[in-house]
């Protein structure tokens, strides 16, 4: 009986988790996304060449995030 329990437990907190990873995901895309509208803003202003390669450099890495969040 104990066996049993344990195992409706277990599949109740693992569906329940995997339930609410898609609204984490959605949040952190939005996130991200956001990000990089803010910094294409700033680059639309006009930077210096050290500012331009941070944004490139952040740029980069925003949108490797992106492609792994926003499916």
């Amino acid at each position: 009986m104990t066996r049993v329990t344990i195992t409706v437990l277990a599949l109740f907190l693992f569906s329940a988790q995997s339930e609410a990873k898609p609204d984490c995901d959605a949040l952190a895309c939005e996130e991200v996304k956001q990000a990089i509208r803010e910094i294409e803003a700033r680059m639309r202003a006009g930077y210096s060449r050290s500012q331009g390669e941070r944004y490139e450099a952040k740029l980069r890495k925003l949108k490797r995030r992106r492609s792994h969040l926003c499916r």
